[in-house]
């Protein structure tokens, strides 16, 4: 199956590193961040997990929870995690899916076409609390993530969610934001009334409404 931008999230059981989970009952209210890696014991995606875990915090904060998959078992998981803590200083502190039998990675169009048909791509998956998929990233085996993005990125997410808005090139929390061009003049008076700055009729910029 293909999944679009906007689709519910596929909701799954599955093992995992914390006990069995059932997906959207996992999720919850909150949002959610579902990513892949390849194989375990693999070097690139060592470090990534190990990231994760360091990042945690910040996903707590922004009631985002995180979860990882590969398609290995789940006593490879486990042996895995032990390598993941002493080489990046970070003990796995969330749920990592085993998917022997490739259902959730079909589900979520995981499998490398023109690898193995057991190699998941790097796969990142934001999912809001209303269980639709907020955005897609896929990565190549070599290239390691950038979770200072996936984190940037959710901040975008959760704020355009709320107020009338859009994000900038390059934008960071904190930055000035677009009013969005179905938002009248007359209308944004009242939703921002820190006032904006007109570039163009179709480029409005505005505080942050949120700080």
């Amino acid at each position: 199956m293909t999944i679009r931008l906007g689709d519910e999230a596929p909701d799954f059981t599955a093992d995992t590193t914390e006990g069995e989970i059932h997906f959207h009952e996992w999720l919850g209210d909150s949002w959610g961040v579902l990513f892949s890696h390849p194989r375990d014991y693999t070097p690139v995606c060592t470090t990534e997990l190990g990231m994760a875990a360091h990042l945690k915090p910040e996903f707590d904060r922004r009631g985002v929870k995180i979860i990882g998959l590969s398609v290995d078992p789940l006593d490879s998981h486990t042996g895995w995690a032990k390598d993941i803590e002493e080489t990046q200083g970070a003990a796995v502190n969330f749920p990592m899916i085993a998917d022997p039998d490739k259902k959730i990675a079909d589900f979520y169009d995981m499998i490398h076409p023109n690898a193995s048909d057991t190699a998941t791509v790097r796969s990142v998956f934001v999912i809001g609390a209303d269980k639709k998929i907020k955005l897609m990233l896929t990565y190549p085996a070599s290239t390691g993530r950038n979770f200072d993005e996936i984190l940037r990125v959710i901040d975008s997410l959760q704020l355009t969610a709320k107020h009338s808005v859009a994000t900038p090139a390059n934008w960071k929390d904190g930055d000035d934001v677009i009013i969005v061009p179905a938002v009248s003049d007359e209308d944004a008076k009242e939703k921002f009334p820190k006032g904006w700055k007109t570039v163009k009729p179709y480029l409005r910029i505005t505080p942050q409404p949120n700080k």
